[in-house]
């Protein structure tokens, strides 16, 4: 089965004060981070970003912007939807990764279709008590469903539209260390505690 993958990295990064895909963590842009750790687990992989598309000329992947600005991570995932939808063969699934996720699981994709079986539904990554919607596996199916939510919808957060759809639940547990494989990188202090992870074998 043929699985998209799509890197979401259309925010303001407001808090990094900068583009969170390119900060540097351990000597790479964080972006090569997770490619490295998601892009063996898809097929076709793209990235969705706002702006000049030109700053990721050196990554190699297809750049789609937000269908509509100011739509949060859902106008990424809508743009990543119908891009896999033209796909010379589409397939069935397209998994979500954000950005700011660089130690993300290696067995992401896996488990995600594993939890969702042979039904076209929403599965979202877990660890210890907290979910990650943005870690995602979306049906193409959906695609229709998405657009038609968010023509109406009072919000555009992710969570509002998984109430409406309904989803499933892949778990991971999280390390003795405190090690969290779904750790975002949202400020400058988190890049010091992402390296020392990395830096004591959280790695590929």
């Amino acid at each position: 089965m043929t699985i998209a993958g799509l890197v979401l990295a259309g925010g303001g990064s407001t808090r990094m004060g900068r583009d969170k895909a390119l900060v540097p963590l351990a000597d790479e842009p964080m972006l090569a981070h997770v490619i490295a750790r998601f892009g063996p687990q898809v097929g076709p992989l793209a990235l969705n970003a706002n702006g000049d598309a030109s700053r990721f000329d050196g990554f190699g992947l297809p750049v789609v912007a937000d269908d509509r600005p100011d739509t949060g991570p859902l106008g990424g995932v809508q743009a990543g939807l119908d891009w896999a939808a033209t796909l010379p063969s589409p397939p069935r699934f397209l998994v979500t990764v954000p950005v700011d996720g660089p130690l993300l699981p290696i067995d992401l994709v896996a488990r995600l279709v594993a939890t969702a079986g042979s039904e076209d539904r929403i599965v979202i990554a877990a660890s210890g008590e907290r979910d990650h919607p943005v870690f995602a596996l979306w049906p193409i199916a959906r695609a229709a469903a998405l657009r038609s939510w968010r023509k109406t919808a009072k919000s555009h957060g992710v969570r509002g539209f998984l109430a409406a759809e309904g989803f499933a639940v892949a778990t991971w547990p999280v390390a003795a260390d405190g090690f969290d494989p779904f750790f975002n990188v949202n400020a400058p202090d988190d890049l010091d505690r992402a390296e020392a992870w990395l830096a004591g074998g959280h790695r590929l």
